[in-house]
């Protein structure tokens, strides 16, 4: 496969993002690599095009590469779309069918947005958009932040040949089990089509779970019984049919039908009384799907909710099914056997990826509140605890340390002056180190 690497870093070779996509090259040499730094020579491409135009147009891969500036990609890539777009327009460059998806670093501040940006300018030049990588600025120097660099890649590689491998990863049947937890209304038709559709195609076993029919004694009323032990004050057990029957699974796939611009209310009991588990990520690592019945497309605020709750809980999005099969990537919408086999093969691979801005900003706001409120919340303390989840920063002191004699050096006017290109450097150079080590 033919890959181009479209770096968007103002700081060309020395982009930390870029050694992400070295550390790939790394790793699957089989691949041809090819590199176009558009982020520091943007002002030679607005003059003369051609050497984008050369490299791009053969490629089967466009993977673009950047650090979040400021909610979005630097204004080096965004010029360089522009470009990409005017020679689109003008006949000069056909990007209809190619693939596309992109890596950005940053510390997780509206990664999410910048992310959308280049699926939505991706999808104006015809490009197929594959869901991106969000890693953390040191993600590459450390040994979870590579494999989930590779994890990434090689799903691409399924993504692009989903049609024709989707049977080279499946082992035996019995080895995943997913619990399908669906609101069945009575006139629900397309919704039961959809599980049938769901659960002739995945290769593993499954349960499904009608929480239409659980005997609720009622709604959350926020007493917290709960918050020491885990038990709920409702005497229907809803808490202990959650974790035997439900989160016992190895993922969850969600059924249900549009109501009121929501899940319904139906739903909202069951998420509501899910507080028996507090704050606690029980399902984290599990991947999660959902099976929706409706004009999923024109519900922003559900989409939100969707993918919220997903990087909040550490459950990979696998995607959501729509009843009309329409599958539109920036939103994570598929067919009901594509996101059968994404799931499949997340289970058997044991994918995962880091979360965006949603995830990374809810834990911190979880995590500060559950640390204020330990001498109650105990079960919930316990299990941040036992889990690493209390990372406060100033746990990092040798970071910090760090940051002070940086500090110094910057701000002294001499050393400043003789440092030169030092800096960068100096930057780059565990990078580099990390990548000759795999």
């Amino acid at each position: 496969m033919k890959i181009v690497a479209i770096n968007g870093s103002p700081k060309g070779d020395y982009s930390i993002t870029l050694h992400t996509c070295l550390f790939l090259q790394n790793q699957y040499p089989q691949h041809q690599w090819k590199y176009l730094n558009v982020g520091k020579t943007i002002h030679q491409l607005e003059k003369d095009f051609t050497p984008a135009l050369e490299a791009i147009q053969p490629a089967d891969l466009l993977l673009f590469c950047y650090p979040v500036y400021t909610f979005m990609v630097p204004s080096q890539l965004h010029r360089f779309i522009e470009l990409m777009k005017q020679y689109a327009t003008e006949g000069k460059l056909n990007l209809h069918g190619k693939w596309t998806s992109q890596i950005s670093t940053s510390k997780h501040f509206y990664d999410l947005t910048a992310h959308r940006f280049i699926e939505e300018n991706a999808q104006d030049l015809e490009l197929r958009v594959l869901p991106g990588l969000s890693a953390d600025m040191e993600d590459i120097l450390t040994e979870k932040g590579r494999k989930e660099a590779s994890q990434f890649f090689e799903f691409k590689i399924f993504e692009m040949q989903q049609s024709t491998n989707r049977d080279s990863f499946y082992k035996e049947r019995t080895k995943f089990k997913v619990a399908i937890v669906a609101d069945f209304l009575p006139e629900d038709e397309t919704l039961n089509q959809m599980v049938n559709r769901f659960c002739e195609r995945f290769p593993y076993s499954y349960k499904i779970i009608n929480i239409r029919e659980f005997p609720f004694k009622g709604g959350c009323i926020s007493c917290f019984n709960c918050s020491t032990d885990g038990q709920c004050i409702y005497t229907d057990r809803f808490d202990n049919f959650l974790r035997q029957d439900i989160q016992t699974c190895d993922a969850i796939v969600y059924a249900f039908s549009i109501q009121d611009h929501s899940m319904g209310s139906r739903f909202k009991i069951y998420d509501d009384r899910q507080f028996c588990n507090g704050h606690r990520t029980v399902t984290m690592g599990a991947p999660t799907g959902y099976l929706v019945n409706g004009d999923y497309l024109s519900e922003s605020n559900l989409q939100m909710v969707l993918e919220g709750r997903a990087n909040v809980g550490g459950n990979y999005l696998c995607g959501v099914a729509l009843n009309d099969g329409t599958e539109e990537p920036i939103h994570r919408t598929m067919s009901v056997e594509k996101m059968a086999d994404t799931l499949a093969y997340a289970l058997s691979k044991g994918y995962k990826q880091p979360a965006n801005f949603l995830g990374v900003g809810g834990m911190k706001i979880f995590r500060d509140l559950i640390y204020q409120m330990r001498g109650m919340m105990r079960a919930d303390h316990k299990f941040f605890k036992s889990h690493q989840q209390y990372d406060f920063p100033q746990k990092q002191w040798r970071m910090s340390l760090k940051m002070y004699l940086v500090g110094w050096l910057m701000g002294n006017k001499t050393i400043k002056s003789k440092m030169g290109n030092k800096m960068n450097e100096g930057m780059i150079k565990p990078y580099k180190e990390a990548i000759k080590k795999n």
